[in-house]
């Protein structure tokens, strides 16, 4: 069984078996939600890969506050839905606002029938960017974000080139192509005849930035060079 991107969907596979082998692919911390007792020795029916997502969090807001570096007011976005992962990035995030001098307001999204009343609220709060917590509920509407970004005019970030890809304004976050590829190969490995308690938790660390160039130049943002440089790759 794999259970791709979505931490309630690892934890829900754990729970419904202790037999059949289960491999996740996350950006949470595995022995945190208790899938896994450590990543050396996962033990038991599941093992998988993690990816640097909650990690970078903090970076992501660094980043969007390089970019527009007169804001004062910043937001992110969290899925209440999976409150251990949102928790764990609020605080993170948070941590980082400080350090920054911002003032950071949290939202909250559980269906994507809530995005319109968040961007509403963004200009309401007079927000100057939106970090957009990894989330799986956001990955598989990653279009639809970006859009409603560009329509509102809010410098957004997010963890996948998609999201850049359709308008958003950056990405920054783990190579997800990288991250299947491993959890495919443990999966193959397993169908074999491994098993999950032999193979030890994966961590993808190859973290990757993509700018939208076209919406940076519609917000009125002047790139700096020094960013400019670090891009992997330049949307225009």
């Amino acid at each position: 069984m794999l259970a791709a991107t979505s931490t309630p969907a690892a934890l829900a596979a754990k729970a419904a078996t202790t037999t059949i082998p289960i491999v996740f692919e996350m950006g949470a911390d595995p022995v945190k939600l208790g899938l896994v007792p450590n990543l050396s020795r996962p033990g038991g029916n599941v093992t998988g890969v993690t990816s640097l997502n909650t990690e970078v969090e903090p970076k992501r807001l660094e980043l969007l506050h390089e970019l527009v570096p007169t804001a004062t007011v910043m937001a992110l976005l969290v899925n209440p839905a999976d409150p251990a992962h949102a928790e764990n990035t609020t605080k993170q995030v948070e941590a980082a606002a400080l350090t920054l001098g911002l003032e950071l307001h949290v939202l909250s999204a559980s269906t994507e029938r809530d995005f319109d009343a968040v961007f509403a609220n963004l200009i309401q709060l007079r927000a100057s960017g939106l970090v957009i917590g990894g989330d799986a509920l956001f990955t598989s509407r990653s279009e639809q974000l970006a859009a409603l970004s560009v329509r509102h005019a809010v410098p957004t970030i997010y963890e996948h080139r998609e999201f850049a890809v359709a308008g958003g304004l950056l990405s920054y976050g783990a190579d997800i192509t990288d991250s299947y590829h491993l959890a495919g190969n443990y999966t193959g490995r397993i169908l074999k005849g491994d098993k999950p308690a032999d193979l030890p938790v994966q961590q993808a660390t190859k973290v990757e930035m993509f700018l939208n160039l076209k919406t940076a130049k519609a917000l009125g943002i002047t790139v700096p060079l020094p960013l400019l440089g670090r891009t992997d790759e330049v949307i225009e």
